[in-house]
């Protein structure tokens, strides 16, 4: 099992300006590959405090790539509804090339309203515009002269530049929350997945779905799964709770925020029980996220505890991303917090120590 490192920035302006928040961040990407993580990954959102700061993760990543040697780079994802194929490609290629080869591609579907909105897309056509968008990078990355004429997109004659360092691409994740066509989707097309464990024990016939269809379609192996946790570590049990927990509250009433469309009404055939799974995290609490294994906050040993459960509970997977510096807490705190988690914790699992 590895571990990695995801940002996720949620702050406010007058909270933390984007340069402190990203020179916090390289800060962390140059210290967690030091103490053995092995990916650095961050997301794609836009125009609310909810991910706004991060619109292009290949930014950052590329940024992330001249601090580190051995990290995998992961897109935690990109949003193929808002970026022409053509353009994600060539982005693709360039980071690949930048990176000398470590790039790793997460593709989501996007969830929150208010960006299709002022995108003006339609959320009834988010899963067509993710199919068509993935499957046409993937020509663009693996095939030469690429002509495909498709519903939203059309590709004459071109062959994107530059080609991947990695041959015949780089690695693919497809990123997953509540709907299981979603995982079957990942399986079928033999791509990695990528999924979030607010659900608890929900996630485990997700999961199963998803190795399902990878088996039923002849691959290889069993897939590849990366799960997204909260992580604080501390020495003191009591004393990680009363700097995380509020933290963790913070992100997850963003969140609901800037997902409130779903409450207030909005419906897509799209992104069925939506609503509910909104609802429920509005009700939701960090001690919620801690009792569901889906945050990891507390001393050494018991975050070892949490992690075996989590493994025994889902079947297994083969990566932790772990959001580090959630919220507002300190750099001085997340450094300690990593450091810790990776002297006490990260040996349990990784045959390292």
């Amino acid at each position: 099992m590895e571990f990695g490192v995801q940002f996720f920035p949620d702050v406010k302006p007058e909270q933390r300006s984007g340069a402190e928040y990203f020179r916090d961040a390289l800060t962390l990407t140059e210290e967690a590959e030091k103490l053995g993580f092995t990916h650095i990954r961050i997301v794609e959102h836009y125009f609310h405090h909810y991910g706004g700061y991060s619109p292009n993760p290949m930014i950052f990543l590329a940024a992330a790539a001249q601090r580190t040697q051995r990290a995998r780079l992961v897109t935690g994802a990109v949003l193929p509804v808002f970026n022409h194929p053509l353009k994600l490609a060539g982005e693709i290629g360039m980071l690949d090339a930048i990176s000398g080869g470590r790039l790793e591609v997460g593709f989501a579907r996007a969830f929150l309203p208010h960006e299709f909105r002022r995108f003006g897309r339609s959320p009834d056509e988010s899963v067509a515009r993710f199919r068509e968008g993935i499957e046409q990078v993937e020509l663009l990355l693996t095939c030469e002269n690429v002509t495909q004429r498709g519903r939203f997109h059309t590709i004459e004659s071109t062959t994107s530049l530059p080609r991947p360092t990695q041959r015949p691409r780089p690695k693919f994740y497809v990123a997953a929350l509540n709907t299981p066509d979603s995982f079957a989707f990942a399986g079928e097309r033999g791509y990695s997945v990528m999924a979030i464990p607010l659900g608890g024990a929900a996630m485990r016939p997700l999961l199963g779905a998803y190795r399902d269809a990878w088996k039923a379609a002849g691959h290889p192996g069993k897939g590849e799964v990366m799960l997204a946790f909260h992580m604080f570590c501390d020495a003191d049990a009591e004393r990680a709770r009363t700097i995380a927990c509020p933290l963790v509250d913070e992100y997850l009433r963003s969140l609901v925020e800037a997902a409130c469309d779903w409450l207030d009404g909005e419906t897509s055939r799209d992104y069925p029980g939506y609503e509910k799974v909104i609802e429920k995290l509005r009700q939701s609490r960090a001690a919620d996220q801690i009792a569901s294994n889906a945050a990891w906050i507390g001393s050494p040993n018991e975050i070892i505890a949490q992690i075996r459960h989590t493994q025994r509970e889902f079947g297994g997977y083969e990566h932790a991303s772990l959001q580090v510096n959630f919220n507002m807490i300190s750099l001085e705190d997340a450094l300690s917090s990593m450091r810790l988690f990776a002297q006490k914790v990260m040996p349990h699992f990784t045959g390292a120590g």
